[in-house]
């Protein structure tokens, strides 16, 4: 019979709508099962699923590594369905003491290095559980939690560990979803069980309190967290914040006061190679002036030795410069974004984040304690039947040699449950000689006593925190302070007040440049002194405008049109390799605006600023650096343009106009202010300021073609500030423009 033809499912739907849902199914399923942990256990699906798949493989502490392909073939066939390699990978990092604080799976082989090497393949490997891994499993068969069926139903698989090891926070967690992130550093279990311990028996703990038992993250590779305490509550009150880690180093002294640097720690989460090679390229390109030399000489331990230039350079300002340069010192964020009871992402605080785990421990007992009555309760069933036919064994024989059903007559005989007569049925033969009447009643009396105790537990609240504040201090034991695994290895200290006591160009290595801005703007600078040539190039249409001889360790200053300077590091220019960057890129400079001047910046000069209207004024070099793009106003211009910046010096003032009027008098005369519009240094009735400068009267005057012109030359035009002046002598520069 030939089959119906089948109809195509084809369903017009807007193409935001299908985008949106399943972008949406794609980003929970990430969230859920990807890049957040749960709350309870501290665990991501993989994890959980490859420390249950190795319970499974019976791959206990004391008990002989099985090959890591054989856990992750497992765990991939019968729960995570997903590559190989990312299984793997999940279960490397549980193995590495160097990723995490107190590592869930004991590796034999290759698992990877400080190095960023990788481990070596699955098939080489070898591994088995933790004695911190069977302390989250503990409990998992006391129906202690819920199970689910597993991708294909073949299964079940624990939806959360009973965890009686707080893991969230010991080991910590990342990863990076859909809108959200998470970011745990790892913690000090045993400060961790001191303030579950705390919050157990205080639930209204003071924060203050809690703060000083949890004093912030241990990291697995050590380190020096350089934060203030206020900064680290303030991220546990809120969930969100980072924590400054520095390496740690000493000084090791040679011969002849030389000495070098030793680094045997470094920050969380940073690789050794990378680091090294990272500080040599700096050295290659000159932003390391006071080392000379960095070496690796770590073996078992961390040993990374670094070189000063010389024994005059202070350890403490090398240390700082590297710190700023390099990842010996990193911030490690906190986002404790976990899904809370495994549903819902949260953001929680610290406090929020073990009442979490203290609520979870509470509910595994609670569990616990129903399965072990239920246990209990099964056993004396089986014990009392037992007790109630034990001086009549001889009938029981009997009823069971000769009867078809010996079960109703047992139970009829005796008063027996079929529970009961089921067990005496299932009795070996040569256990009857074994029972003992004292035996059982002992049994017997034991566990009458165990559930007494345990309904008192069940029924009492106070019971229950007891028992709990046990439990976390038997895990303090097994794992806190006191052990070689539990002992802090992150400290706290304050960095040194070096920034502020020693200059940034102390960092800079000291080198001649020259910088050059051309007509239109360009900024480039060119290695060593140089003076103008026609081999130095530019863009079509442009030419030069300013050439500065300067050192890599002098700050640039900048005079615009609008009254402001600017501030440029000299370190932090573009080289001459090309033709230049913009200048507009450095500073923020209006598209109606110009630059008057550029000099290297001399704090005990004097400046003396004119503006086109004939106004000016003096003020200290020292006052005008900027600290931002946006640059310092310093000078009111009003309608007119600012125009001249030269250096006060001598003892007369010499200001010319676009009218060709000279006028000479005494510098005095002008006023040193800090910002403003000035004084009138030069009447116009048509004209405005053209050029003005500073010279030592007895030394003469220089105009702009060179020419030197002396007092018995400039008598005629000697005056008072304000004046109109005269017409410059004849032979003075055309231009208007002073040397």
């Amino acid at each position: 019979m030939a089959q119906p033809a089948l109809k195509d499912d084809i369903r017009p739907e807007p193409l935001g709508k299908a985008l949106s849902e399943r972008y949406l199914a794609y980003a929970l399923s990430t969230i859920m099962h990807r890049a957040l942990p749960d709350v309870r256990d501290g665990l991501k699906p993989v994890h959980r699923r490859i420390l249950y798949g190795m319970r499974r493989l019976g791959l206990a502490p004391g008990s002989a590594p099985k090959k890591s392909a054989k856990v992750v073939g497992d765990v991939m066939g019968s729960f995570h369905p997903h590559g190989d390699q990312a299984i793997y990978d999940a279960l490397v990092r549980l193995a590495q003491d160097f990723a995490s604080r107190y590592p869930l799976v004991e590796g034999q082989g290759n698992f990877g290095n400080i190095d960023g090497d990788n481990a070596a393949a699955m098939r080489y490997t070898e591994s088995r559980l933790t004695e911190v891994a069977q302390a989250l499993l503990e409990g998992i068969d006391e129906s202690a939690i819920d199970f689910r069926p597993t991708y294909d139903g073949a299964d079940e698989e624990p939806v959360v560990l009973p965890c009686a090891f707080p893991n969230l926070l010991a080991n910590g967690s990342s990863g990076i979803a859909v809108g959200m992130a998470t970011s745990i550093p790892p913690h000090n279990a045993g400060e961790l069980c001191d303030a579950i311990a705390a919050l157990i028996e205080t639930p209204k703990l003071q924060e203050r309190t809690l703060f000083k038992l949890v004093k912030g993250p241990d990291f697995p590779t050590g380190g020096i967290i350089v934060d203030d305490p206020a900064a680290i509550a303030e991220a546990y009150r809120t969930g969100r914040g980072s924590f400054r880690v520095r390496a740690r180093w000493k000084k090791e002294e040679g011969s002849r006061g030389v000495y070098q640097i030793v680094v045997d720690q470094i920050p969380y989460q940073v690789q050794k190679a990378k680091l090294i090679e990272r500080i040599a390229q700096l050295m290659d390109e000159k932003k390391l002036p006071l080392l000379d030399d960095v070496r690796d000489e770590s073996a078992e331990d961390l040993r990374i030795v670094l070189v000063p230039k010389s024994r005059a350079v202070e350890a403490e300002i090398l240390m700082e410069q590297l710190f700023r340069a390099t990842e010996l010192e990193s911030r490690i964020p906190l986002n404790l974004n976990v899904l809370d009871h495994g549903i819902t992402p949260k953001v929680l605080s610290l406090r929020e984040a073990l009442n979490a785990f203290i609520d979870h421990r509470h509910e595994v007992l609670k569990r616990r304690t129903k399965h072990r009555l239920e246990k209990i309760a099964d056993r004396l069933e089986v014990l009392e039947g037992y007790l109630a036919v034990y001086l009549n064994l001889d009938k029981v024989i009997k009823i069971i040699r000769h009867e078809d059903e010996p079960k109703p007559k047992l139970m009829k005989a005796f008063g027996l449950t079929e529970r009961q007569a089921t067990a005496i049925l299932d009795m070996r033969l040569r256990n009857l000689r074994k029972l003992e009447e004292k035996q059982i009643r002992e049994e017997h009396a034991s566990l009458m006593q165990e559930q007494k105790e345990l309904k008192k537990l069940a029924g009492s609240s106070d019971l229950q925190a007891k028992k709990l504040i046990e439990e976390i201090n038997a895990v303090n034991v097994r794992f806190g302070a006191k052990t070689q695994l539990g002992k802090r290895r992150t400290i706290f200290s304050t960095a040194p007040e070096i920034g502020e006591d020693i200059a940034p160009e102390a960092f800079i290595e000291k080198e001649p440049i020259t910088v050059l801005c051309s007509e239109k703007g360009w900024l480039r600078t060119l290695k060593g002194h140089q003076e103008q040539n026609d081999s130095i190039k530019y863009r079509e249409g442009d030419g030069p405008r300013f050439w500065v001889h300067a050192e890599t360790t002098d700050k640039l200053i900048v005079f615009a049109t609008d009254g402001r300077f600017f501030t440029l590091e000299c370190a932090k220019l573009p080289g001459g390799r090309g033709l230049g960057d913009p200048i507009r890129e450095f500073l923020e400079l209006g598209p109606d605006q110009d630059l008057v001047s550029m000099f290297v910046h001399n704090p005990k000069r004097k400046l003396l600023l004119a503006a086109t209207s004939g106004r000016g004024f003096v003020t200290n070099e020292a006052d005008l650096l900027a600290t931002k793009r946006t640059g310092k106003a310093v000078m009111n211009a009003g309608d007119a343009k600012a125009a001249v910046c030269v250096p006060a010096e001598g003892d007369c003032a010499a200001i010319i106009g676009t009218n060709h009027k000279l006028l000479v008098f005494a510098l005095a005369e002008i006023p040193g202010l800090a910002k403003g519009r000035g004084v009138i240094l030069q009447r116009y009735k048509d004209g405005k300021l053209k050029d003005a400068c500073t010279f030592a009267w007895k030394e003469g005057l220089r105009d702009a073609n060179g020419r030197t012109w002396m007092p018995d030359e400039l008598k005629d035009w000697r005056g008072s500030r304000a004046q109109a002046g005269r017409i410059a002598p004849r032979g003075f520069a055309k231009s208007g423009k002073f040397a």
